[in-house]
């Protein structure tokens, strides 16, 4: 892994009310890297996602991208800086097609106005074109090629997984945050969505950071990890160091089964 980090947090801390969510968490992820950010139910993880990307503003702390400071940017401006990410819980645009999802995440980068379009001005017409056909090329990669004018919640689960992902690609990001990729689906699909994501970080040049309950896939696929519990990091590091690390096995097994492990 490279040691130059795309994206770091310092001493990041959210609390609502008297609860502390998440505790000084830091990461360094490497340029071009893909690391895991695993934990039990409630650990804060997606909290971590949501400060990253301008969800949540934090109490404390920084988030530096790209060595410029992000902390609290609103979630577009964020995205625009370049970085993208999925949900947990899927969010498409239900009445949209395929095709449209992912329109939607190209238009972020789209040059012309609103007014351009109002006008049919020639240069919107021809931009339009372009991203259109952007969309059918990212829909192509992941699959769904032959769906692009199907309803997106029409779509059967793992199909909507991977279209988000195309509409997170649509946004032009060189930093991707996969919340829960593999949720729902069955070994086949999620031998088939480690294989994928692979490929997207070779394809599109991407450094990726994945929370995943599947530890074949947090296994499978990530150079490092880190741990959360209650809030704070309990450990980091390769997946053959988290994966005898007495802590974690405590965290997620509770302290007499992990004794008796």
């Amino acid at each position: 892994m490279k040691n130059e980090a795309i994206l770091q947090t310092r001493d990041l801390t959210m609390r609502f009310g008297g609860l502390t969510a998440v505790k000084d968490f830091n990461i360094a992820v490497p340029r071009g890297g893909m690391v895991g950010l695993i934990g039990p139910n409630g650990a804060g993880k997606t909290t971590c996602f949501n400060m990253i990307t301008g969800f949540y503003s934090p109490t404390g702390g920084q988030v530096v991208f790209e060595g410029r400071d992000i902390t609290g940017a609103a979630p577009h401006e964020v995205c625009k800086a370049g970085i993208a990410r999925t949900f947990q819980n899927i969010r498409l645009f239900a009445n949209e097609t395929a095709l449209q999802n992912v329109m939607i995440g190209a238009h972020l980068r789209q040059q012309t106005t609103w007014w351009h379009a109002l006008l049919s001005l020639p240069g919107c017409l021809r931009e339009e074109k372009a991203l259109r056909a952007k969309a059918l090329h990212l829909l192509e990669i992941v699959g769904l090629a032959d769906h692009g004018h199907e309803k997106a919640t029409s779509l059967p689960y793992g199909a909507q997984r991977r279209l988000e992902i195309a509409r997170a690609l649509a946004t032009e990001p060189a930093f991707l945050l996969l919340d829960e990729p593999a949720a729902g689906m069955n070994p086949q699909e999620t031998e088939h969505l480690m294989a994928f994501i692979r490929s997207i970080r070779e394809q599109f040049k991407l450094s990726i950071l994945l929370i995943e309950h599947d530890m074949k896939v947090v296994m499978g696929i990530c150079e490092q990890i880190w741990v959360l519990d209650y809030g704070e990091t309990i450990a980091v590091g390769s997946p053959e160091e988290i994966r005898s690390d007495a802590g974690v096995i405590e965290a997620y097994l509770g302290k007499e089964s992990a004794a008796n492990a």
